[in-house]
């Protein structure tokens, strides 16, 4: 089915039996944007391709028509044509960090002499521009791209480029003002720029987002243990009655967990403030100034105030990324910790009528469409699925981390794009817990104490006393006839008063043993 669209006769419209709208036109460049459309009685979405016009670029392989509003150069284009896998674009901490690097190398090169001062000031300013985030919508280019990263690195170079032109008064594209391998990319190579800029990116994201995060959902606990120190409810193994413990006990259990993964990031996260800015291609360091890596890292260093310094050994770090598989497998360990904190907290909530019911968690919204009234713990699973996600990511950067052979890691932009996932999924869901779920959960003090009195479990406390076998015996009794266990103590011979002793259940939460008679 061919036909005309707006009665225009330059834009035409083949849908055949697909979703999408071709629009086609010789020779003219496009941009997109979406159109709802009826075809053989369905409503389609489509695709209205409108004329913007173009410049043209030219390399080793030819000509490409380039937007004429597009800051990225033929390179990136390239990529675009190249690359058009899962539309998935790396993050705006990933972006910054290029920009931050791309500032620093135009004012080492300017103070070694290397780039005239006109041209890295523009450079300087581009550079801070793109790291504030004013072009991130000229950084296209999918995350499944060549291994190094080379696609973005030049997008990068490329903006830069055309921005700092722009800035000196000339045309976009004129690379004899500003060139993006030249000038922008002067003393430097992807495989040190893209590695370094994955290590600025996953240590700012980590200090100024997850750590910060963590300490939220830590002193949420915190105070949480404090709150719940008195209540006594029954400890549980293996979803069995067991010996008594209080509520707050049961979630210091929680806050060690994380408090125990805050001090792992802090101990690992010194490997990724090494990085390999001045290596260049392979390690050596080649067509970069002997001091050009030393200097960068310096003000890399001043613009984050993170104390970066210049990797122990360039080699291995363009050869792996082990600083990202081993601050990942922190990562998932701390996404276990919390999955593991948000299935207890479903349980103990469960209910509210048939389920454990010794805590209520806040209700945010329905939870069911058909079910009116129904409440589910929606904060938990979500946080659920992000802990997943963190988890499942770690084997993703794990089996990234071994692509590639000799001088380079082939896997970087996967990496990147995983490990900065991983980070803010894990921050966002984790404040999202302690902000809006565990900071409201409230205790049912009555039915906690209730289950403790009842377990037969509290037979454990005179095992001292009478062995283990006779106090076993006991236990089957309280199960077997229905008694308590205050009514099976009375029957075996023990007095009123030491039967209070014995089941004094705040002293059992304490440890110890029982006194002999």
């Amino acid at each position: 089915m061919i036909k005309r669209w707006n009665n225009s006769p330059e834009f035409l419209m083949s849908s055949q039996i697909s979703d999408r709208i071709l629009i086609l036109k010789k020779r003219s460049i496009f941009c997109k944007s979406s159109i709802l459309i009826c075809i053989d009685g369905l409503l389609r979405v489509g695709i209205v391709m409108e004329k913007v016009g173009y410049r043209v670029e030219e390399d080793i392989l030819g000509v490409v028509e380039i937007p004429i509003n597009a800051y990225y150069g033929i390179s990136t284009a390239r990529a675009i044509q190249n690359f058009q896998i899962s539309g998935l674009r790396f993050p705006r901490v990933l972006i910054k960090a290029f920009g931050l690097i791309k500032y620093a190398a135009a004012k080492v090169n300017m103070e070694l002499g290397l780039l005239e001062g006109e041209k890295a000031e523009a450079i300087m300013k581009a550079s801070m521009e793109v790291a504030e985030g004013r072009f991130d919508v000229h950084f296209p280019v999918d995350i499944f791209q060549t291994g190094s990263g080379t696609s973005t690195n030049m997008n990068a170079n490329e903006v830069i480029a055309n921005r700092a032109i722009e800035i000196l008064g000339g045309k976009i594209g004129d690379k004899k003002l500003i060139h993006p391998n030249d000038h922008v990319n002067m003393c430097q190579s992807t495989n040190d720029v893209f590695p370094t800029a994955i290590n600025v990116s996953v240590a700012d994201s980590i200090i100024n987002h997850l750590l910060p995060s963590l300490e939220i959902l830590n002193n949420t606990l915190e105070s949480k243990v404090r709150e719940f120190e008195g209540i006594v409810k029954c400890g549980r193994t293996h979803l069995q009655d067991a010996v008594p413990i209080t509520l707050g006990q049961e979630f210091s259990g929680y806050l060690s967990a994380i408090d125990h993964g805050i001090e792992r990031i802090k101990k690992n996260i010194d490997e990724l403030l090494e990085l390999p800015i001045g290596g260049t291609a392979v390690g050596t360091g080649l067509n970069a100034h002997p001091d050009f890596g030393r200097l960068v890292v310096e003000e890399l260093a001043r613009l984050t105030g993170i104390p970066f310094k210049v990797a122990k050994n360039k080699f291995e770090a363009l050869q792996l990324r082990d600083s990202c598989v081993s601050i990942s497998g922190v990562l998932k360990t701390i996404a276990g910790s919390i999955l593991r904190l948000c299935n207890d907290l479903r349980l103990l909530s469960s209910g509210p009528n048939t389920g454990l019911g010794e805590i209520e968690i806040p209700a945010v919204q329905a939870g069911s469409s058909i079910m009116p009234g129904k409440v589910n713990p929606v904060i938990l699973e979500s946080t659920m699925l992000a802990c997943v996600k963190v988890i499942g990511n770690d084997l993703s950067i794990t089996l990234a981390n071994q692509l590639g052979e000799l001088e380079l890691n082939m896997g970087m932009p996967l990496i990147a794009y995983d490990l900065l996932q991983s980070i803010q999924i894990l921050a966002n869901s984790s404040r999202n817990l302690a902000t809006r779920c565990i900071n409201g959960i409230t205790p049912d003090i009555e039915k906690c104490r209730y289950y403790a009195e009842v377990s037969p479990s509290l037979i454990t406390v005179i095992s001292p006393l009478v062995g283990y076998d006779a106090a076993a015996k006991i236990a089957r009794k309280v199960v077997g006839e229905k008694k308590t266990v205050r009514e099976a103590l009375i029957e075996e011979g023990f007095t009123e008063r030491e039967v209070d002793e014995i089941l004094d259940l705040k002293r059992l939460t304490m440890g110890g043993i029982l006194r002999k008679r």
